[in-house]
């Protein structure tokens, strides 16, 4: 059975899910695959947390280098969060040749050109699956099957916080502080929200996906973009008068003069098909020439959804070094 070791960058939520994911369906993987996924190292300071998995204190090390420098690691998985010091993992072991997945909105959304110009110049691969939608497989979808159409719009609810808050303040006849408290009391909003409710969070998925869907490159900072922090219950009877609620929207379309984005509080008609997605729930509506109109529908966080793309990427990968080694 063909081996391949992972350097794992960041043991947070999202590392520790995808490698609770990668024991739990080790067996069906290998089955499925012909493959042995095995996480040999993993770059992490806190080493002593309870975790909720038994993991070899061996594979641990605080020396990106240990990974990044180690000719035996087939894979690196950047799961840190941020830009810096992301970015320039990410580009360090691309320059190397090594294959890179990511979960990095941030990061992908700021240096898009440099990595996929890197990976392509290096004969190596960068997916970034879990950057856009979580357990969603939005961006593989729209490079693959639909690469045959031309788009002309994309709309999507690509935060979950954000629409957990605007559901329960519509549903619920509340306000936006005391939703907001209760998202943090439960793990859906951080302690300092302000990536997710002020809209930076959706800006840098729409800057992906625009690159993706129509070729074209919009910084996170051009895009204009509107939260939800000044969303008031006034804001939610009105929309509710109008026979329409307010979703926080990531939009794009492209006419005579170009590409255009936004990410603003919208209201939509209730018939729309994407009113009606509740909670921490996400959503992508694409308009293709060929396939017409499209949701995709799912879970768009979590460790363990987040997990699920994260290592779809790593097997695709894995079975293409599987294919070339032969």
């Amino acid at each position: 059975m063909k081996r391949i070791n992972i350097g794992l960058l960041g043991l947070g939520n999202i590392g520790t899910g995808t490698y609770k994911v990668l024991e739990m369906n080790r067996a069906h993987i290998e089955k499925t695959t012909g493959l042995n996924l095995e996480i040999t190292k993993i770059l992490e300071i806190d080493t002593e947390r309870d975790r909720g998995i038994a993991i070899d204190p061996g594979k641990f090390t605080q020396d990106p280098r240990d990974i990044l420098d180690d000719p035996g690691i087939d894979i690196v998985i950047e799961l840190l969060g941020g830009i810096e010091p992301a970015s320039s993992f990410m580009h360090t072991a691309l320059k190397a040749g090594k294959h890179v997945v990511t979960a990095n909105k941030a990061a992908v959304a700021a240096n898009f050109e440099l990595l996929t110009e890197t990976a392509e110049k290096n004969g190596a691969l960068l997916r970034y699956e879990a950057s856009v939608g979580g357990g969603i497989p939005l961006i593989n979808a729209i490079t693959t099957a639909l690469a045959a159409n031309e788009f002309s719009e994309l709309l999507g609810i690509l935060n979950g916080t954000t629409n957990y808050i605007l559901t329960k303040m519509t549903e619920e006849d509340r306000s936006y502080e005391e939703v907001l408290k209760e998202a943090q009391e439960k793990g859906f909003a951080e302690a300092d929200p302000t990536g997710d409710v002020e809209g930076y969070d959706v800006a840098n998925k729409l800057s992906i996906l625009v690159s993706l869907v129509f070729g074209e490159r919009v910084l996170p900072d051009d895009i204009p973009t509107t939260g939800v922090s000044g969303i008031t219950k006034a804001d939610i009877e009105n929309a509710e008068e109008a026979g329409c609620v307010i979703k926080l929207l990531a939009s794009a379309f492209r006419d005579d003069e170009g590409v255009h984005c936004f990410v603003q509080p919208t209201m939509l008609n209730k018939q729309h098909p994407l009113a009606d997605v509740p909670g921490e729930f996400n959503a992508l509506f694409l308009k293709g020439n060929a396939v017409d109109d499209l949701m995709f529908y799912g879970k768009g966080a979590g460790p363990f959804p987040t997990a699920s793309a994260v290592l779809g990427d790593v097997i695709g990968i894995a079975k293409e070094i599987k294919r070339e080694s032969k």
